[in-house]
Formats: structure tokens, sequence, C-alpha cells
């Protein structure tokens, strides 16, 4: 046995006789701590030769794959976080090709074939959809590990399974047991329908052990025998395993010991508590600096009374791992630790600045073009949310941060819904997961929520900034049958004591809509229109006083009528 994992990778591919190489590849041995906390990891993937879209297809699966592996929490088991990180994908390929020209044809969308190999301590996890192939090279012989998920009707075939080609992904996984010298071949169907068993072996055996040389040598003999497609094979062998004893260290989320409450001042975990930063019926967070390194650190683990709820748990992980997977100079990020961590808590980068709810106590009357910048920096950061197909769904002033430097960014991701996870029931569709008064009126009609629910969420915060008050006031929450909402009445943004234009009440009208299919198309255009407004605004600003603004109109009357009887009785 060897103190660490010690692996050797060889990987080769090639157009061959085609004019473009739709399969694609990767390998990535980490170094120090992530070796043995998340493993090694080769991935490859087979564009559909009926798409013009699948090489783009097959490289966003493999890098995408590989990527935001290594983004999810230690705590969670490679088979678990193989399977959500490909329901991501999955989702987002298929979205894709509903948005493009292909939306009828799934046969020329973003389609592509995927296997993966995870090698971590001392196990290899296989994960499979489509007919690439996962082999295990025995002497003179490869036994195959995965199933080609292939129907064939006649002499022709097509694939049953592959990422992107439905909205559902149902993904092949295995576990096996590893000793040193073992051997995995992985390849695409250009490869394996091309070469023998006894071709792999004379290679390996002429390479002499170098599997590059011997991955390149395979190649150009299926080319030789005729192979007619693209090619790709990767290489692994495991040259030493770390002590049998290493596997139980990596311990699933049920073993995780729960982070007890923490005080200034306490070692923990390698931190050195520095202060409380927030505490809640759900959360406690704290300011922390790494021993080793002095970086400070935001920490957060749940609150007591939510301990015992495995959901909750689960939601803690998934807010680090979509923190990882989210790159955007409006979303707060997440932070890597260079260690494996003994408890259940979540890693953030810390921001020095205040909370627009704080912001906006200190600004009763912020200018229009405040308002502008500050949501369209909001904005930007539920754009890379929604690119992702995720959902914030809790979009508050508490939840969105002011750093000193005047850069807006979203901070919090407890209600976050991924579109994978929801297809994979591993999350429920429209959960009221957020603050009642920024939330968008579906929800609580039950029905799943859009990009347009965070779209009302943020009209919201806009108006609330502009007027002080909430537009439905606090009936929205209340309302929980369709019949209800349509008794509600919108009230105007516009105010005596503060001038804006009346096309500002326009835009925030529509983007207000109890009715999602009402607002805007999305939120960049909700954000466009509040500083260059359509004809449409600028002609619903100009409406009639008594149809933009009833209670305002009626104040109006009443004061007039008040004054021209204050006048009439001074002349008795």
């Amino acid at each position: 046995m060897h103190p660490t994992l010690l692996l050797s990778v060889g990987q080769s591919s090639s157009a061959g006789i085609k004019p473009q190489n739709q399969d694609f590849s990767a390998a990535l041995v980490p170094q120090g701590s992530a070796l043995s906390s998340k493993g090694a990891v080769l991935a490859l993937a087979d564009g559909i030769s009926s798409s013009l879209v699948s090489q783009e297809a097959a490289q966003a699966a493999v890098n995408g794959f590989v990527q935001d592996y290594y983004c999810t929490s230690e705590a969670w088991s490679v088979r678990q976080a193989g399977q959500r990180v490909l329901l991501a994908l999955n989702s987002w390929l298929h979205a894709q090709s509903r948005r493009s020209q292909y939306c009828y044809d799934r046969d020329r969308g973003y389609v592509c074939t995927f296997s993966a190999l995870v090698i971590k301590s001392t196990t290899a996890h296989l994960f499979h959809v489509g007919d690439a192939r996962v082999y295990r090279v025995h002497a003179g012989s490869l036994e195959q590990l995965t199933e080609d998920h292939r129907v064939w009707i006649g002499e022709n075939s097509h694939l049953a399974r592959a990422l992107g080609i439905n909205d559902r992904l149902e993904v092949d996984y295995q576990s096996l047991p590893l000793t040193v010298g073992d051997l995995f071949l992985l390849a695409t169907d250009g490869l394996y329908e091309f070469i023998e068993a006894a071709d792999v072996s004379r290679q390996l055996a002429r390479a002499g052990g170098d599997l590059q040389q011997a991955a390149e040598a395979l190649i150009a003999l299926a080319l030789n025998n005729g192979s007619d497609d693209n090619l790709t094979l990767q290489l692994l062998r495991v040259d030493a395993l770390p002590v049998a004893q290493a596997s139980e260290l990596h311990q699933q989320l049920d073993d995780l010991p729960l982070t007890p409450m923490l005080q200034a001042g306490s070692d923990f975990d390698g931190f050195r508590v520095l202060r409380e930063l927030h505490a809640s019926a759900r959360s406690h967070v704290y300011l922390v600096e790494d021993r080793e390194s002095g970086e400070q650190v935001v920490l957060k683990a749940l609150a007591t009374e939510q301990q015992v709820d495995r959901a909750a748990q689960e939601r803690l992980l998934t807010e680090e791992w979509i923190a990882r997977r989210i790159n955007s100079p409006h979303v707060l990020r997440a932070a890597l630790p260079e260690r494996r961590r003994g408890y259940l808590y979540s890693l953030s980068e810390y921001l020095d600045g205040q909370t627009l709810d704080q912001w906006m106590r200190d600004n009763p009357e912020p200018e229009l073009q405040q308002v502008r910048d500050i949501i369209q920096q909001v904005a930007l950061g539920l754009r890379a949310f929604h690119r992702l197909e995720m959902l914030h769904q809790d979009l508050r002033p508490a939840n969105i941060l002011i750093e000193r430097s005047g850069r807006v960014r979203i901070i919090d991701f407890g209600a976050v819904q991924v579109a994978g996870l929801v297809e994979s029931g591993l999350q429920q569709p429209g959960e009221l997961l957020g603050t009642a008064q920024y939330t968008a009126p579906e929800y609580f009609l039950g029905e799943g929520g859009s990009d347009r629910s965070d779209q009302f969420s943020l009209a919201v915060i806009a108006y609330q900034m502009l007027s002080g008050r909430l537009p439905y006031d606090t009936g929205v929450s209340a309302a929980r049958s369709r019949a209800a909402q349509n008794r509600l009445s919108y009230r105007s943004v516009l105010n005596p004591t503060r001038t804006l234009p009346a096309w500002i009440d326009a835009v925030l009208r529509r983007a207000l809509q109890l009715d999602p299919a009402k607002r805007f198309a999305d939120v960049d255009e909700f954000v466009f229109e509040l500083r260059q407004p359509s004809a449409a605004s600028l002609a619903a600003g100009k409406a009639p006083l008594l149809e933009r603004n009833p209670v305002l109109f009626w104040q109006l009357v009443s004061l007039g009528l008040g004054a021209a009887l204050l006048v009439s009785l001074t002349r008795f």
C-alpha cells in the first residue's frame, strides 16, 4: 500500500476521415487534498452525426462535468455528486435545443453520449449514458462494464438514451473495488468497433507501460482497420492505492458531525472564529479565519432546530455547490477549502459591505439613477442563475449585499431551485421557501416558478426602493386562489411627494403583473425598460391620472373640493 493514490493516464482523439471531430474528452488527476477528497476524473462524450451542434454539446458536457464535479460538496458521495451534475447538464443541454432552431428535431439538437470514470480512494465509480464504452482490461481480454443504450430496427439503430435528448435523464451508475494494476479503457464507437482485445494487449506491451503512446497507437490502428468515424480513447492504470482504511475517511452526509454553536475566539476545524455575522431560525453565520492561510471566510452552519432536518442539511450543501457553479461578479462565490472538513457547514468568501435592507434604511429616498444601477447589477446576477436553469426564489433586500466599492452581489442561495434536481425528484417545484412579501403570486397558487417569478421579486424591490411600500401591500401572500388574486389592486408607485416619470410606473406595473405571462419576457427586458422605455410604456405613462393612480386622483379631487369649501366658507 501507498500513502496516496497513484494513477497513470493516456488519451488520444482524432476526427478520422470526417471533417470535424464531434468527440470530446478530458482527464484530471488533481494534486493534494482534492485527490483524496474528490478523486480523479476521466470523461468522454460523442456527438451524434445528425446534429451540427453536437460537438458543442460534447464539449459542454465533458467540461461541465469535470468542473462542476469538483464544485460539489465533499460531504456528498461520488454517486450523488456525479448524478446531480449530470442532471443539471442534461437540463441545460435540453433547454439549449428548445431555444434553438432545432427545437422540433431532437436528433439535430444539443445531444451527445457520455461516459465518465471517477477514481476515489480504493473505488472506481462509473457514470454512463449512450453508446460510448468503459472496459476493464484483463490479460488478453476486455471486460465491457457499460451497456450500449441503442435500439436496433432491422439494420438501423438509434440512441435510446443520451445527454440532452429528453428533459429527463436516466444515468447508469456502478462502483467497483480497485486493486493495484487495474487498467480501464474508455472509448467511442469509432475505436472499439475496429480493434480487438489482442490489439490492446499488443500495443500496451509495445509501449512498455506508456499509456499515452499506447493510446495513440490504438487510434492509428483503428484508422488503419477502416474506422469511418471520430475516434477517442482514454486509458487509466492504478499504480498505487492508499491504505485500505482510507476509504473510511470519505464519509457521506449521514456520518458528518453537525457544527456546534460557535463562540468568538474559539478554534473550530482549522479556523479561528472571529465573530457571529448573522443568526436566524435557519442558520448561524460566522466570520472565521483560516489558521493556515490567514484568509477570512464566512462559515454557515445550521441552527440547532434545523440540524435534525435532512432537507435542511441537503439545502446547506446544495448552496455551496451552487456558489461554486456560478461565475458572476454579482453573485457570492464559494470559498474552496485547502483541506477536508470534519463537520457539516458551508464556506463562502467574505464581503465587506452592507445589505440592501440596511442601505434602504439609510437611504429612504434614493435617486432614480441609484435604483437603476442597483437593480441592474442584481439582474446581472440573476441572469447567471437563469443561464444554468436555476431560479433564485428568495430575492429580497436582506439577500443582496452592496460592497464598499459599490458592486452589488446576491449572497444567499438557500431557496434556489435547480431544474435538473427537480426533474430527478431531489427538489420539489413551487416550494414556498422565500420571504412572503417578495414572493411571486404564482407560488401561492401552488404553481411552479419561472424566470418571470424572479423578475417579480426584483420588481418588488425596485418598487419598494422608490416608494417605501409594497405594490399590493401584504395582499399577495394572503391570496391563495385566482379569485382572491383577481381582487387585488396594484398601487401606483407615483407619489406627490416624489418626482418620478409617469412611465416608470408603467414599467413596474408590467413587471408586477399577477399573471406571469403578462410580465416582461425576461429580466433583461425589464431592466432595459427602466432606462429606455418602449413606446408602449411611454403611452401607458401618459394615461389619465384616474387610470394610472385612482387613489391619488381621488385624493387630489378631495383636496380640491376641500379647498373650494374652505374658500366658500370664508366668504360668509
